[in-house]
């Protein structure tokens, strides 16, 4: 065993585990960490002037590379700031080993400055919270923090390292990392029972989660579905491209609202989840959205998710990439000759249907494409037939969002990424972190203009690493997606039309001067074709982009 410091074990530690990036925000309980990235080139530290976009940033990373990720916080106001985008990590399940910095051991008893018990604040949004008491077992907490985090069900983990541990020397086995295998394959008698159920559907529908791009399972979903003639929702908040969307049997999301999701699964007589949640609505109901009876196969890889909210037939522990081909075959291989026949004439009778309703999504955006204010559809249309094929799109775009899954071919499973916890602010911060992973692909965010400011410190460290993201602020001026709810209420503000705290104007909000002011080009557009052209410029550039783009503002329908 090496005599070694602590701050050299710890990125020692991290440089074992697969870690090459270190998101940061560095604050006096951190210094030894600073000093001893001094000397260290295996790892990059990023940079970001707030924690939440800081959190966002590496959610960003995490989810576009799949990687352990590591951020490091100052003490109990840097993890505060970082909670309201951990707990985003948290529901997308981004493997992320969040540290903090805490005061020597010896001198938390008096309560200084900064100080609280780190671990308990960060348990309720992580898989695992600790604190490294001894540097004997600093190697022991991060292997095991970064196995945790990256074990199926994936997901943050935490970890406070007091700064007498990081700055101790001694001698430390550093052992080795433990990685959990991710390919669980689903039970074989619960594989048959649903195969049995799936061979005798006449209307089955699958909701597809956030795990099937996770597990990158794309081919094996399709060819579930095909051979169901099946048609494909993702789940109500999805964060990944769970299913390509220019495949015919694709439907996008529904409503997250109770009876339009009830009426529409009313159509079936089945339903299969893979590694969709059951349901994450916006708003309460008297309306169960799942019909009563309805027969549910559910595959995840998280046992809390099975049955949680609604009873299984069959409830499937196991990885999509994994189970899926067994499912397929045993579906199958119980379906009789007519049940094939049907499956076929399904599979053609949707292919038809959905490609009537994109077809005519598609007229409906392109008959809107001169109005000004933009109308986000014509928008998204317009990207849908500019954009290069590798596109990475980053969207928290809110109330103007519908329609952009439609519109922009999000076909592989690094190829769409949202805001899953609904915790806005995520999207500018997790745009430079995607590209940051996947820096050969262009990445194009879509993001409203209320989400923006709640993250726009992220603008300065794409200025300052030359990070060439292209961001699109969908600026209407207002937290929209608050009016149009308020507005359904049908109270007070509707009836006297106003609606308290929701515009963001008196002043508006100069997102072209923010931008220059934090190093970013921007340019403001005014129509399709001017923001078109600009994203072309911006992909074709070598640093960051901001386009403010003026967007309707009716939030009442019409």
């Amino acid at each position: 065993m090496a005599r070694l410091s602590g701050k050299r074990v710890f990125l020692d530690l991290l440089k074992q585990e697969g870690a090459d990036v270190i998101f940061g925000n560095p604050g006096t309980t951190e210094l030894p960490l600073m000093d001893a990235l001094a000397t260290e080139p295996g790892l990059r530290y990023v940079l970001a002037l707030q924690e939440a976009a800081l959190m966002a940033m590496a959610d960003g990373y995490a989810q576009a590379s799949g990687r352990l990720t590591v951020v490091n916080l100052h003490v109990t106001p840097g993890l505060g700031n970082a909670m309201g985008m951990l707990y985003n990590a948290q529901k997308a399940g981004s493997p992320i080993l969040v540290t903090a910095g805490q005061h020597e051991q010896t001198f938390t008893v008096t309560e200084p400055i900064l100080w609280a018990d780190l671990p308990p604040i960060a348990r309720p949004l992580v898989k695992w919270s600790s604190e490294v008491r001894r540097l004997a077992d600093l190697p022991r907490l991060v292997h095991r923090a970064a196995k945790t985090a990256l074990a199926p069900p994936t997901g943050p983990v935490f970890l406070s390292l007091p700064g007498d541990i990081l700055l101790a020397e001694g001698d430390v086995d550093l052992q080795a990392p433990t990685r959990v295998a991710p390919r669980l394959r689903g039970d074989a008698e619960a594989i048959a029972a649903a195969a049995q159920l799936l061979a005798k559907a006449e209307r089955p529908v699958i909701l597809a989660g956030d795990a099937v791009a996770q597990s990158r399972a794309h081919a094996e979903l399709v060819a579930l579905a095909e051979a169901l003639g099946a048609v494909v929702y993702t789940e109500f908040i999805p964060n990944t491209a769970s299913f390509p969307a220019s495949h015919p049997l694709f439907r996008g999301a529904m409503v997250r609202l109770a009876k339009p999701v009830h009426d529409t699964l009313a159509q079936h007589d089945l339903v299969l989840s893979v590694g969709a949640d059951l349901f994450a609505l916006s708003l309460p109901s008297d309306i169960e959205p799942m019909p009563a009876g309805m027969p549910v196969i559910h595959l995840d890889t998280d046992p809390w998710e099975l049955g949680k909210n609604y009873p299984a037939r069959v409830a499937i522990l196991g990885d999509p990439k994994a189970t899926l081909p067994d499912l397929t075959a045993a579906a199958t291989a119980a379906m009789t000759a007519g049940a094939r026949a049907a499956a076929r004439e399904r599979l053609a009778r949707a292919g038809k249907m959905v490609g009537e309703e994109r077809a005519a999504l598609r007229e409906k955006a392109r008959s809107e494409a001169g109005a000004v204010p933009v109308r986000p559809l014509a928008l998204f249309e317009a990207m849908g037939r500019s954009l290069p094929k590798d596109v990475v799109v980053i969207e928290e775009a809110l109330s103007s969002a519908p329609g952009i899954r439609q519109m922009i071919d999000s076909d592989d499973p690094q190829s769409f990424f949202g805001l899953r916890g609904g915790g806005i602010g995520w999207g500018l911060p997790a745009a430079i972190g995607a590209k940051l992973a996947l820096p050969s692909r262009p990445v194009v965010a879509f993001v409203g203009d209320g989400s923006a400011m709640y993250t726009c410190q992220a603008l300065w460290t794409a200025a300052h690493y030359r990070i060439a993201v292209v961001i699109v602020i969908l600026n209407n001026t207002s937290y929209r997606i608050l009016k149009q709810r308020l507005n359904n209420l049908r109270g007070h503000a509707a009836q006297q039309d106003s609606f308290i705290g929701m515009d963001l104007v008196d002043p508006p909000i100069d997102f072209v001067g923010l931008a220059r002011s934090l190093g970013v080009r921007a340019e403001r557009a005014k129509t399709v074709a001017e923001t078109v052209d600009l994203v072309r410029t911006g992909v074709a550039g070598d640093g960051p982009l901001l386009i403010d783009l003026a967007v309707e503002r009716n939030f009442k329908p019409v």
